[in-house]
Formats: structure tokens, sequence, C-alpha cells
């Protein structure tokens, strides 16, 4: 007998009839032999729609009854899913987030597991149930309700199955898997059978909305193999495990794409130490996320910084930095440019492989593609584009690296 931990989102449990199916989908599982515990995420628009009636109430509603109030999602949905298993003769129970044992840390509203204590779970489990946990949420040491933030319900199952010991974790959604490039933009993107928790962690970080990074990060951590697959279909996914000498031979896995980016450049640095400290910790307590960072020092001696962000957050960086630019040098200003995009290609390969950089810039040399900000870990080169030409750039890299074409 199995352990399988199944993840359902919003859009899975979208309606009575989506919850139906999911029940089904459960019940499947179970009758060939399985223990099943499904997490859930709230129905789709459910969230949205409570964060709009606490905005209508108040223009900054407080983050500790946020927590209670979007909480609430996720229980209506493991109740539902539940009653539906119920009339399927499915000995179910449902947990919240407090009753799985899911103990957090950090701000109201964006909270961190700290460790799982699967006590109840494990003891439902024992005595023959099957489990509907709510995702998203948990409970901080002094017992307040706290969600987890965005991507908070994949989290959740990466950490059950991890604290369960399961035997697979499947992160069931409205896709058929990772493909080589967003199918939307590149027609002949092709389904990755499997993928390395790295490689998946950059496509995570660079646009691709199929997971977010930190679940990634948690089930590599842990040693949690997961399979992303559809919720409405028994089409196999992709497995994203551990990496494996033959994943070497791929040597780009797939392109990613990320909109809706802003580049800040700061001039007029003065070229001292500590002057990089003072920027980045400007903004690291403003909580904005920074993404790509080029640094250069200018003919007339003083330092340039130049790093991106999402384009939401380019007015409250400003404004994070304003107060700082008197302590640099009087003839420090900031710059900024909206309307860049992200492209990024990812693949372990690239650590055995020459060559990937001239390729992919060529590809896009020659589709007219100008680069703007460039940025490079061991197994992802990023560059940035001009935001309307972000689709012809990621066909133009896809189609460079032969990726619509599985490797021999």
């Amino acid at each position: 007998m199995a352990l399988i931990v199944q993840k359902y989102g919003g859009t899975s449990v979208g309606s009575l009839d989506r919850i139906r199916n999911v029940a089904a989908r459960v019940k499947h599982a179970r009758d060939e032999g399985n223990q099943v515990v499904a997490v859930v995420s709230a129905m789709s628009g459910i969230t949205d729609k409570l964060i709009g009636m606490a905005h209508e109430l108040t223009q900054e509603p407080s983050e500790r009854e946020l927590d209670v109030l979007l909480a609430t999602g996720e229980q209506q949905s493991i109740a539902l899913v539940s009653m539906a298993l119920q009339e399927l003769g499915v000995d179910a129970a449902s947990v919240t987030g407090r009753q799985a044992g899911i103990q957090t840390t950090g701000t109201h509203t964006r909270g961190r597991i700290m460790q799982l204590e699967p006590k109840l779970m494990q003891g439902y489990l024992d005595a023959g149930k099957t489990l509907v946990v709510a995702g998203f949420q948990g409970i901080t040491a002094d017992g307040m309700i706290h969600t987890l933030g965005r991507g908070g319900s994949d989290l959740t199952a990466i950490a059950v199955a991890a604290a369960l010991k399961a035997d697979i974790c499947q992160i069931l959604t409205d896709v058929d898997g990772v493909y080589t490039c967003d199918p939307r933009v590149v027609q002949n993107a092709r389904k990755l059978p499997e993928i390395s928790y790295d490689e998946m962690l950059e496509m995570a970080s660079s646009g691709s909305k199929v997971m977010q990074s930190r679940s990634v990060e948690f089930a590599k951590k842990f040693g949690v193999v997961f399979e992303v697959r559809s919720s409405l279909n028994d089409n196999p996914g992709t497995i994203v495990t551990q990496e494996h000498p033959n994943m070497e031979d791929v040597v780009i896995r797939g392109v990613s794409i990320e909109r809706s980016q802003a580049r800040i450049t700061i001039t007029g640095i003065p070229d001292e130490p500590g002057m990089s400290g003072k920027i980045l910790g400007a903004l690291a307590d403003a909580e904005i996320n920074i993404d790509m960072i080029v640094s250069n020092i200018a003919h007339d001696g003083f330092a340039r910084h130049s790093f991106t962000m999402h384009a939401n957050d380019l007015g409250k960086a400003q404004a994070a930095l304003k107060p700082i630019l008197s302590d640099l040098a009087p003839d420090s200003a900031i710059q900024t440019e909206a309307g860049i995009a992200k492209l990024s290609a990812v693949g372990i390969g690239m650590r055995s492989h020459s060559g990937v950089a001239s390729t992919m810039f060529k590809a896009l040399g020659e589709n007219g593609i100008n680069i703007g900000m460039i940025s490079t870990s061991e197994i992802k080169i990023a560059v940035t584009v001009d935001e309307a030409q972000i689709e012809d750039a990621a066909r133009a890299v896809h189609d460079a690296f032969h990726l619509d074409k599985a490797p021999a």
C-alpha cells in the first residue's frame, strides 16, 4: 500500500461539479489500495473575493485579521470535498492547518513552515481514513492563525508529504505538467517527463507559474519526489526529483519568461565599501524582492547599480531609495525603466557543455531582439528584453536549442 499526497488547486475545486471530480479521483486512488491525503486550496475566486470584502471595509485591513479571514476559504473547501467523498462511500475527514500540526513563523499573510507534527493525521490514516487537509495555512507558536502566502497550498502538500514520508506527492493543477516553455507562447513546446529540483527552482524563479520556488526548495531539502500533472485528465505528468547523470545530456531543459519587470539604475555612487549594503538594505527593509543585479564603475570613477524587480514594486522601491540618496553623494540619481521582461534558459547540462550563451545570443540577434541586462548562474542564463518582444525572444531561443524534439 502506497501513501499518496495529492494537492488540488483552486480551479480543480472551483465548482461543485469539479469538487465531485476531485472526490472521484481520490476514491479511484483509494480503490487501487492506496492511502490518500488530499491537500486543497480555496475554490477559485474565493480568496480574491474575501480580500475585496476586507478592502471595502477598510483601506488597510489588519494582516492578522486577513489571515483569520482568508483561512476560511480552504476550510470551506475541505468540508465540501470531505462531504463529496463521504457521499461516494469513502471514510473521509477534513483537517485544518492547525489540526494537521503545521507550525509556522514569520509575519502575517507571509508565513513560513517551521515544523509539522503529523500525530493527528497519522492516527486518522492508521484508522483507515482518507484525509482532506487545508492548504495555505498553519498556526504560530502563540496560537495565531497564519497563512503562507502565494503558492502556500503547494508548500503545504510538500510539507505533509515530507512529514508523513509519503511515497509520492502529486501536484494536480490545470496544466499537464512542466513544459519546455509556456505552450500559449511557444506552440511546439514539449512536456518534460522529468526535471531536477535545481532546474525546477530556476524555472520557478524565472517566471514559470507551475509552482512557487519555495515549495521546490522544501521538496529538495527533504527529498520529496513530486509529480506535476493535470486534475482534469489521467495523462502522466512531470516528475521532479534528484539530479542524476543522464540529465546532463540535455543542455537546455526549458525556457521561461517573466513579464512586467522594471529596472532601477542608481548613478553617482561613491566607489566605497558599504554603499551596496545601504542600497540593498533599504530595499530589504521595504520587503522588495530584487532579481538581476549589475554593478560597474563609470568613467567618472563613480559606481552605478542596476537591478530588476516586478513592475508593481517600482514606486515602492523609489520611495525606499529616495531617503538614502543624499547619504550617497550630491550627484546620485535614480533612473527607472518599465516595460521590460526577462527571458531565461535553464538546464543542468550547461555545466558540461560550452557555447550555450553564444547560441542563445546569436538566436536573439538574428531575430532583431536587443538584450539589456544579463545574469548567469551555473545552470541558467537570463537576459532582459523589451516586453513587446518577449514572445518572439522565447520562440527564437526555444527553436535554437531544438526543445520541441525529445533528446535521442
